[in-house]
């Protein structure tokens, strides 16, 4: 399922864990239903692109921008990894034009198996605004070379084109570049729904048209 809703300019600032962490210091904490991943907003150039190291054309989401409160096993007492992942991704400001985005998202394990990594990714996009959709954690690519019981480590977000190609080898980055985005994730446990109340510092109005 994707939802988009048109942007109002609203920008957000680095979330805060202060509900999550709540939540999850109760004595109820095993039994939580979904916990925000990370939530991040960021200005990405073609230069952020081309120096990013050790790869271009990555955002690393790492150290206290990851959610310090995620659990170490994703499988139990709570089963993320049977769950779904909701993506969010607010688009604040990009080239005029139209080009179609997007940003892979690749969970890096505290310890992998076979190519050591699997990714999912944004809605495209081509328009400022917020692109919504729900994967299932099953589903994405090389989910299954991730070790889950041993947790997630850091986050790489890598901008892309519509075909997957990274956007800074374009030979019209001028299209992407300068951008800004919020990309938010939120982890949701097998056999529950996504809730966005839950989700600090979230607009809660419904998409348009809805």
């Amino acid at each position: 399922m994707i939802r988009v809703r048109t942007s109002r300019g609203a920008a957000a600032g680095l979330w805060v864990f202060a509900a999550a962490a709540a939540l999850l210091l109760t004595p109820s904490a095993a039994r939580a239903e979904q916990f925000v991943l990370f939530d991040v907003t960021f200005p990405f150039t073609k230069m952020d692109a081309d120096n990013s190291t050790p790869s271009k054309s990555h955002y690393y989401v790492r150290g206290a921008a990851l959610n310090p409160q995620r659990p170490r096993d994703w499988t139990s007492p709570v089963d993320y990894r049977n769950g779904t992942v909701h993506i969010r991704i607010e688009v604040l400001d990009r080239p005029e034009g139209g080009e179609p985005a997007q940003w892979s998202l690749c969970y890096i394990p505290n310890r992998g198996q076979g190519n050591g990594y699997g990714c999912t990714g944004t809605p495209l996009y081509a328009a400022k605004g917020v692109y919504e959709k729900d994967v299932s954690m099953r589903s994405f690519w090389q989910n299954d070379a991730i070790v889950w019981t041993e947790g997630i480590k850091q986050m790489d977000l890598v901008m892309k084109d519509q075909q997957g190609f990274h956007a800074h080898k374009r030979s019209d980055p001028e299209k992407f570049f300068p951008t800004r985005v919020r990309i938010t994730m939120i982890q949701v446990s097998a056999g529950s729904k996504y809730d966005p109340s839950l989700v600090p510092n979230l607009p809660h109005d419904k998409p348009a048209g809805r």
